[in-house]
């Protein structure tokens, strides 16, 4: 019994440590990738369209992959799929440092993305079919703050890389923790595949429906306010109903809907998590402006005052997860998302006269509810569907992510489209500006609250 006690921990220490590195890597690149942009820009002469597609690519990669990925690992096993997804991810990363062309380049940048899907998918679901329920929380919590930590340092630690060793030295340091990460995950995962749903056939044409509708969706969001962006976000919409309908027919569906019909655990925490992103992710890019535009801050402080709110998430997310484990997820997670709706709506008093303190303590507020709001919320996804189910819902939660954060910046470009127009931000319009901000603040501020109803009424969840 000491034996199995001993080989358990053994396996719990391992597969929390290989999945927290994977779950720091994705986030990191991304951020860091973000800030060495212009570097890219200049070395591979690449045009504005195509450096949008430098960032976009990984997101519609990792976007339409998710869910058919975390139902694959269902079936053949999320060990052998992480560890492949880790393979991609590394060898894509390696594949960047000898490109030469952006069209090349762009195209590795999606591979890259295929890479992380496997991995985050699968990585939170084998967190959650190792650590029993009493410890399920606590794991998650330090997953979640591996994110956190990665988008904290990724614009710092890009920055640094790119200006003192070229752009390329961010890909060859996710290379080597990419590497690293690989031969752990080999030594260190064996004995299980965690093959939960063996046997069971794969929906190849629902995951091609499914494929569809999210790139109409997330490319047409990407494109707004231009009316051809609209004409494709409701196509994706329509096939988004057709797949629906068709999954709802099939005994092994590649999603299954019925999860957001007959648990309301499940579809209300996962309806939660994607009002959250929606009401959250633009945040930062908008304070980004302001402290730059109406606070006349160079870059750099802008950085380090921004990283304020990613550093509560990391730090308090863990502790977060571990009150979950003691306590209904759902006292947690809504007591969060009523600060961070307190947080934005602190935000939209703000003004050019506002001192720095008020903004460090505001997005302070941000960091905390965020961190109280995401690691609980996580946990009670996970915890509310069956074992076979661990990939799907995994995918889920990180597809509602994706689609939250898109929705964000859609509201803000379509906003800026009409209140500033095609045109610089400069001193002339620097009024319409903060109106603009302030308008979705407050959109976003309304849209918590009612994240907050979801949140509330989701149930209760039994542990154990």
């Amino acid at each position: 019994m000491d034996q199995d006690s001993g080989s358990n921990t053994r396996m719990e220490r391992s597969v929390l440590t290989v999945a927290t590195v994977t779950s720091f890597l994705g986030p990191f690149m991304l951020s860091a990738v973000n800030v060495a942009l212009p570097a890219i820009q200049q070395d591979l002469a690449a045009n504005a369209v195509e450096l949008s597609w430098i960032a976009t690519s990984y997101l519609l990669a990792t976007a339409v992959c998710l869910v058919p990925i975390g139902r694959i690992a269902d079936i053949h096993g999320r060990r052998r799929v992480f560890i492949l997804g880790l393979i991609i991810f590394t060898g894509s990363n390696f594949l960047t440092l000898i490109v030469r062309e952006v069209g090349t380049f762009i195209w590795l940048r999606m591979l890259q993305g295929v890479g992380a899907a496997m991995t985050v998918t699968t990585g939170m679901a084998i967190v959650t079919s190792v650590f029993p329920p009493e410890r399920r929380g606590k794991a998650i919590g330090i997953y979640v703050a591996a994110v956190y930590v990665g988008l904290s340092a990724g614009p710092f630690g890009g920055g640094i890389m790119a200006q003192h060793f070229g752009w390329r030295s961010i890909f060859i340091v996710t290379t080597a923790i990419g590497l690293l990460s690989t031969l752990v995950a080999i030594m260190g995962l064996k004995g299980n595949e965690w093959a939960d749903a063996a046997g069971e056939p794969m929906d190849i044409f629902g995951s091609l429906l499914y494929g569809a509708a999210l790139v109409l969706l997330v490319y047409g969001v990407t494109q707004l306010p231009a009316w051809p962006a609209g004409v494709m976000v409701l196509a994706g919409l329509l096939l988004l109903f057709i797949f629906i309908r068709y999954e709802m027919n099939l005994k092994y569906p590649v999603f299954e809907i019925r999860l957001f019909s007959t648990n309301r655990m499940f579809a209300f925490s996962s309806t939660a998590a994607l009002i959250h992103y929606a009401a959250t992710f633009a945040v930062t890019f908008l304070l980004s402006l302001y402290l730059q535009y109406i606070k006349d801050m160079s870059p750099q402080a802008t950085g380090l005052l921004l990283v304020a709110q990613p550093v509560c998430m990391a730090v308090f997310s863990p502790l977060a997860g571990k009150m979950s484990d003691r306590l209904e997820a759902w006292k947690i997670a809504s007591a969060g998302m009523a600060m961070t709706a307190v947080g934005l709506a602190a935000l939209v008093m703000v003004d050019g006269r506002t001192s720095l303190y008020v903004i460090a303590v505001i997005l302070i507020i941000l960091g905390i509810g965020f961190a109280l709001f995401s690691s609980p919320n996580m946990s009670a996804i996970m915890g509310a569907v069956a074992p076979q189910y661990y990939g799907t819902a995994s995918g889920t939660v990180s597809t509602m992510r994706l689609v939250g954060q898109m929705a964000s910046m859609a509201l803000v470009t379509v906003v800026f489209a009409v209140m500033i127009g095609k045109t610089a931000i400069s001193p002339d319009n620097y009024a319409q500006f903060l109106s603009s901000m302030h308008f979705c603040l407050i959109f976003f501020t309304g849209l918590c609250i009612v994240g907050i109803l979801f949140s509330l009424y989701r149930g209760t969840m039994r542990q154990g």
